[in-house]
């Protein structure tokens, strides 16, 4: 499957603006469960190869700040709510995780608390395999991109935050004016 194919059912699902990432989720499965089985295990698979190319330690930081902490299962989630948000607000996390400071939805999470993870965007493929064939989704090889746990920086060091990420640290970590 080509990038523009994947997107193109993101696209589609986040039309008209959903309220949530979980029906941005549903309206992906509804499109997908309606296509021969093979593209929807070839759309899995490019969600593979999205997440490996989203499995950035600067990224990872971004989540920690915005979510209060993020550990392996919740760095995985927040990519989905990315992924839910389009191919433009994820590519733009990727090249600087700082940019996301200027969403207005990170923004009011500053002091909201929201927490920005949308574990079914990433049950997509085999929610729609499921639906179309009865069967659970192929297994694949590749297990979530993401930089090992033990090679991290540290994640509570504010200083380092505020260098690598001087923007969100001066939302999530400077005491409010």
């Amino acid at each position: 499957m080509r990038t523009d194919e994947f997107w193109a059912v993101i696209d589609r699902a986040t039309a008209d603006r959903p309220g949530s990432p979980g029906e941005v989720a549903k309206r992906a499965v509804a499109e997908l469960a309606a296509r021969d089985p093979d593209e929807i295990v070839a759309w899995g698979r490019h969600l593979d190869k999205v997440l490996t190319a989203s499995g950035k330690e600067d990224l990872w930081a971004a989540a920690y700040l915005i979510n209060g902490g993020c550990s392996e299962e919740g760095f995985d989630n927040f990519r989905g709510w990315l992924i839910a948000n389009g191919r433009e607000v994820l590519a733009g996390a990727v090249r600087d995780p700082d940019s996301l400071a200027g969403l207005a939805s990170v923004k009011a999470a500053a002091t909201t608390g929201a927490v920005f993870e949308a574990e079914e965007v990433l049950t997509i493929a085999p929610e729609a395999y499921q639906q179309a064939t009865g069967e659970e989704f192929p297994a694949s090889d590749t297990p979530p991109g993401r930089p090992d746990p033990a090679m991290l920086w540290d994640f509570d060091d504010e200083d380092e935050m505020g260098r690598r990420l001087p923007r969100l640290s001066s939302l999530f970590l400077l005491p409010p004016d």
